[in-house]
């Protein structure tokens, strides 16, 4: 385990051979009860702006979709979206060529949900156009209730059902997720390190290791710590953040130190 200094100085030794990337919910922004109200911690989009400036490539992965995503980040910054179904690569935007197809699968599976988990108080059904996710922060009694509808629905429509902090996802059955897209647009980088909080994110940090042992790329997996983090992420970490905010100060450090 690394002290956050000495993850400092390992980041800012080489910009130009380094690349960052981030998760969105929980590391950029803190958790909220609603989705929709999430926003960057303070400081964290201009720190990622700058930093755009300097390092091989910055880029935010997410499950959020592009739609949401890419008002509250600039476009020196890439985003994969929807774990890479959607994607904007300096400030163009495009969609995974085998996604298109199940946008009207999700649309149904979402009409769908809402009346079948309308008995559950509290349940909090998001569609995403390419995917679908199922909250129950506010209402955690019915999570074994919502889990078991969306593996059925998932086996009925040819959908993948992936767990989340307080919520189901139901995505394409697309090969594509945080670890696939990252080992992709780090391409050519010495240094990687990518920031993380929820279950979604162990692709990317297994994807790390991947480089490390392949291609003896120098990486660095840290979880940005909240009330709900996954005992499993917590145990891939490298480094570890108190919280977004935690995050937000260690990238005005390597701005600082880029200056």
């Amino acid at each position: 385990m690394l002290t956050v200094d000495e993850l400092v100085a390992r980041l800012v030794r080489d910009p130009r051979r380094t690349a960052l990337f981030t998760d969105f919910d929980g590391t950029v922004a803190p958790i909220v009860t609603d989705p929709a109200a999430a926003r960057p911690e303070p400081g964290t989009v201009e720190a990622l702006d700058t930093l755009a400036s300097t390092y091989r490539r910055v880029g935010v992965l997410s499950g959020r979709p592009l739609d949401y995503l890419a008002p509250l980040l600039p476009g020196t910054v890439d985003i994969g979206a929807l774990y890479g179904l959607e994607q904007r690569v300096g400030g163009l935007r495009a969609e995974h060529p085998e996604a298109g197809r199940w946008r009207a699968v999700v649309t149904a599976v979402a009409a769908e949900a809402e009346g079948a988990l309308a008995p559950y108080d509290g349940v909090r059904i998001e569609a995403k156009g390419l995917s679908l996710t199922l909250h129950v922060r506010r209402a955690p009694q019915h999570l074994a209730a919502v889990m078991a509808y969306a593996a059925d629905a998932a086996r009925r429509h040819g959908l993948d059902a992936r767990e989340a902090k307080a919520s189901v996802e139901l995505h394409p059955p697309v090969a594509i997720d945080k670890g696939t897209l990252l080992t992709r647009w780090a391409s050519g980088a010495e240094v990687v390190a990518f920031f993380g909080d929820d279950l979604g994110d162990l692709a990317a940090f297994a994807a790390l290791r991947e480089l490390t042992d392949r291609l003896g790329t120098e990486t660095y997996r840290v979880v940005v710590l909240g009330p709900e983090t996954p005992v499993a992420v917590r145990a891939s970490a490298d480094v570890v953040l108190d919280d977004p905010a935690a995050l937000a100060a260690l990238l005005q450090r390597l701005v600082t130190a880029a200056s």
